[in-house]
């Protein structure tokens, strides 16, 4: 196996396909999938597949938003910590993180009452990062907030 990093239970990444360059998130083994936080969620039709239309915070104390849009790519039932059930929809996106650019199955929820808006689960994080949970920000902070989208 390759050399595997090690990062900390928090980290900042980017979501390339959004344009957003720095986001902060929480690198959590324990949870299967990766979650990110959106608000104004719709569904819409593209060349007959669903699309999802949705806004971005890039932080909790950030007026900013960025409106997105990504083709719908499953649509299941999460349960989260308290043991609750709700069915989601996921995209696939990119995710770059420690130099590593790599794409993720995220399902788009409400996580405005929690630290981060972002949570990278255990299946985006397995083979490529270990998780050392007395570490925190261990890469440099990005200098911007947005990038081009692709």
């Amino acid at each position: 196996m390759a050399d595997v990093i090690t990062l900390g239970w928090r980290e900042r990444l980017a979501l390339p396909q959004f344009g957003i360059a720095t986001l902060k998130a929480k690198l959590d083994t324990g949870a299967r999938s990766s979650s990110l936080h959106v608000d104004e969620l719709e569904t819409f039709t593209r060349d007959g597949a669903t699309w999802l239309r949705f806004m971005v915070g890039l932080g909790r104390r950030s007026v900013r938003n960025v409106q997105c849009e990504a083709q719908a790519h499953d649509r299941r039932v999460v349960v989260d910590t308290g043991g609750g059930r709700s069915e989601r929809w996921f995209i696939r996106t990119e995710v770059m993180l420690a130099g590593e650019r790599f794409e993720v199955d995220m399902n788009l929820t409400d996580r405005r009452h929690m630290l981060f808006p972002m949570l990278l689960g255990r299946t985006a994080l397995m083979g490529r990062f270990t998780v050392d949970p007395a570490l925190s920000y261990t890469l440099p902070r990005p200098v911007q907030t947005t990038m081009d989208k692709p």
